[in-house]
């Protein structure tokens, strides 16, 4: 049977964070928001692009500006499938991750109308390969995308905090679902506003998505399966294998967009009420991760 959710990750869903990055504290409620993009630079995060090795910001199209996580397509003069990710340092498992977005500018240049699907498109990578994992020419890695999608100002709905799934299949309720993308229930989001969008994920068992507050979507039982990850290293996709973690990833993927926030609440750690660092909204056990009169357990 499926288990119901805690009413407290109920709560926290939805919610936005005013905290900076995380720091120490002894009150169980305090939710402790890790800050991925510090707003200074990108130390934490690990580049790969299609074509080119890890590590090649190809371009100079990930760039810190303003206190902005930038994608730019400014020194781009064609674009030939050279899609990218930028991937954070750390993978994890249970934890409830957040961007605020907002696209802006143009599609870059030589798209073509082949690649109109990527207008102001990107998307939060979760449950990922790493980034070392990667082969050279792959386009996306293998993961769950929290896609993120700007209405084009036409009149027509363009959904965002939508489900794609490169490299993956999930399932809604029980029912195996192959198809690459679901679109989600959200409205759409015209022009150059910023949006909030949440992914709330518990393992294997049930994922959320969530925009400015509200579940759009919600699957379950995250599997390695299905195409659209191309040019993938052998031996790394073996279809049917469920999926319990993984890499954080944002994309570039033709359309410029800026990030103000990317953060984390780590739904794992502590949950021995005695230790200085437990924390009543984990769901997740670490009994390693404890800290008791200011060491750790013995």
């Amino acid at each position: 049977m499926r288990r119901a959710l805690p009413l407290l990750l109920v709560a926290l869903a939805g919610c936005a964070s005013a905290h900076g990055a995380a720091r120490a504290t002894t009150d169980p409620d305090a939710r402790e928001w890790i800050q991925l993009f510090n707003g200074r630079d990108l130390k934490d995060w690990d580049i790969k692009f299609a074509k080119h090795d890890l590590g090649d910001n190809f371009n100079d199209t990930f760039r810190v500006e303003d206190g902005l996580l930038k994608v730019r397509y400014d020194k781009w003069t064609a674009f030939n499938g050279e899609f990218g990710h930028i991937f954070y340092k750390k993978p994890f498992s249970y934890y409830l991750v957040a961007a605020e977005y907002r696209f802006v500018g143009d599609q870059v240049t030589g798209a073509g109308p082949s690649l109109a699907w990527a207008k102001r498109n990107n998307g939060i990578m979760i449950h990922g390969q790493s980034a070392e994992s990667m082969g050279k020419d792959q386009d996306f890695p293998m993961s769950l995308e929290v896609q993120l999608l700007g209405g084009l100002s036409d009149g027509k709905p363009r959904s965002t905090g939508n489900l794609c799934t490169p490299g993956t299949n999930v399932h809604f309720g029980e029912k195996l679902i192959t198809a690459h993308c679901t679109n989600s229930r959200s409205k759409t989001y015209d022009g150059d506003q910023w949006v909030r969008v949440e992914a709330l994920v518990l393992g294997d068992s049930v994922i959320k998505h969530i925009v400015m507050g509200d579940t759009v979507l919600e699957y379950r039982k995250p599997e390695m399966g299905g195409g659209s990850a191309n040019n993938m290293k052998p031996g790394v996709k073996i279809d049917g294998t469920p999926i319990t973690g993984g890499s954080i990833s944002l994309q570039a993927e033709t359309a410029p967009i800026d990030f103000r926030k990317v953060e984390l609440l780590n739904l794992e750690g502590c949950m021995d009420a005695k230790a200085s660092n437990y924390k009543r909204y984990y769901v997740k056990a670490d009994p390693a991760a404890c800290r008791y009169g200011g060491g750790a357990r013995p």
